[in-house]
């Protein structure tokens, strides 16, 4: 018999997890939250999303007081200090952290810091971060557990000198040389922190472009910029070996451009992607089931094969983006409600907090040629924007992809700073079958980037105020 019950059992605290339990709570029904962290947050919170867009912040303004020279501004006497950095980046966290403890508490929501796996389909095994044992008996559970860092075996090296993302963020120093492997957001986010800081950046890709799945002419722009940034950023490139040397790690690369096979690095960053985390949880004792990448099996309601069980974010699935998370984790909750809901959302936004930022949403232009799905595409540059030129960043683009016949918006990219800001409205537009008319009517404040959104809607039609488009002759 289990020591104790609880209606709905949350296994893991992070956006999609405390998302789920919040709003489960909201709506009247008995909730226990497991996590080993002291507070809610999730990796996102704790090690992710919060910490390495604070470090992402710092960089940017130490980016921008560099530059300003060129605007009548010197800074020359700018001086990082990455233990007070560190330290300010730690406040953010547990700020946010302890804030959601007390939502917790607000809501009466029993929290174990705990880790949980299955007994059966009702019941689950409870061992507190104390070394406490326990059993807990649910009617309904939300599988939330997320995902973690992808390993190589064949770097796993017990040295200091590599880091993993968790580690990378840590800023226990800033290394003279860093070797990144994986061109993904991850290591193009934590190369752009490291390079803002003085360290000399090497980014390693084995594929022949970064951030692969994201539109071309995003990353254009994007790698553009950071050649200006990094040491090197080596395509189709993989790393043969590491071997720990008494001066850092000495890295066998293999590529087109590689003409030197051997480097020294004084710290590496193994950046290669995120596995789900469902192993370890007691699947075999239910009839869940597991795909061959380790997410767990869901329907349109984020349920399991066992109907009382759900799974959502990371483990139940790409994107593995903290805001689909928090969607699935709401959707899941009202289900356990009783309510009609299903998980259906026309697009997910996804963001680079890269300097320049890209975001994008819908289908892209390369994804709506293979599909042979009928689109057409407009850019509109912002060497045509008034704030673009006033923030000295006029080498951004907004880009829409659009249904040549309904003329509704499919997809949108953004490349500049705010992208992950404003790429809401191209999300918000392709959920509401919005079309190009219906943006370009709409009233954008001036002077804004917003503006460019409207603008790349004018063009569809030829009518962009600040970019002329000359019309094609017929026949």
């Amino acid at each position: 018999m289990a020591d104790k019950k609880t209606h709905l059992a949350v296994i893991g605290g992070g956006p999609g997890g405390y998302a789920a339990a919040f709003l489960a709570a909201d709506l009247g029904l008995e909730v226990t939250l497991i996590d080993p962290e002291v507070n809610p947050g999730g990796v996102c919170l704790y090690r992710g999303c919060i910490p390495s867009k604070a470090l992402l912040h710092a960089a940017k303004v130490v980016d921008e007081a560099r530059e300003a020279k060129a605007w009548g501004l010197n800074f020359s006497g700018l001086k990082i200090q990455h233990t007070r950095l560190r330290e300010w980046k730690n406040e953010v966290v547990a700020r946010l952290t302890g804030g959601l403890g007390q939502l917790v508490k607000q809501r009466k929501i029993n929290y174990l810091q705990a880790t949980a796996a299955f007994q059966d389909k009702r019941a689950l095994a409870v061992k507190a971060v104390d070394g406490g044992q326990s059993s807990l008996a649910f009617e309904y559970a939300i599988i939330a557990t997320g995902s973690d860092a992808t390993r190589i075996p064949q770097f796993e090296l017990d040295s200091d000198h590599l880091l993993d993302a968790t580690t990378a963020l840590d800023l226990k120093e800033i290394p003279k040389k860093l070797l990144v492997i994986g061109g993904g957001y991850i290591g193009l986010e934590l190369g752009t922190v490291y390079a803002a800081l003085g360290t000399k950046v090497t980014v390693v890709e084995m594929t022949a472009g970064l951030l692969p799945g994201a539109d071309r002419d995003l990353i254009r722009i994007l790698q553009k910029r950071l050649a200006n940034r990094m040491t090197s950023i080596l395509m189709q490139t993989t790393v043969k070996s590491l071997n720990v040397q008494k001066n850092g790690i000495k890295a066998t690369l293999e590529g087109p451009d590689i003409d030197q096979k051997t480097r020294i690095f004084d710290k590496v960053l193994l950046a290669v992607g995120r596995r789900p985390n469902s192993a370890g949880l007691g699947l075999a004792n239910t009839s869940i089931e597991v795909d061959g990448r380790g997410f767990l099996k869901v329907d349109g309601q984020r349920r399991t094969a066992e109907k009382n069980i759900f799974a959502i974010g990371d483990v139940a699935g790409e994107p593995m983006l903290a805001h689909k998370a928090s969607h699935e984790g709401r959707v899941a909750a009202e289900a356990v409600a009783g309510r009609r809901v299903a998980y259906e959302p026309a697009a997910i936004p996804a963001v680079v907090f890269t300097d320049p930022e890209i975001a994008w949403v819908g289908l892209t232009e390369h994804e709506a040629h293979d599909r042979s799905i009928a689109h057409k595409v407009v850019r509109f540059p912002w060497a045509a924007s008034g704030r673009a030129a006033t923030l000295d960043r006029d080498y951004g683009l907004t880009k829409l992809v659009v249904d040549p016949q309904s003329e509704r918006i499919i997809g949108m990219g953004i490349a500049g700073p705010g992208a992950g800001e404003m790429i809401a409205e191209g999300a918000l537009a392709i959920e509401m079958g919005a079309n190009v008319t219906d943006v370009g009517l709409t009233i954008h404040p001036h002077p804004t980037l917003t503006e460019t959104i409207m603008e790349a809607a004018d063009l569809f039609h030829g009518t962009a105020t600040h970019f002329y488009q000359p019309k094609r002759k017929s026949g």
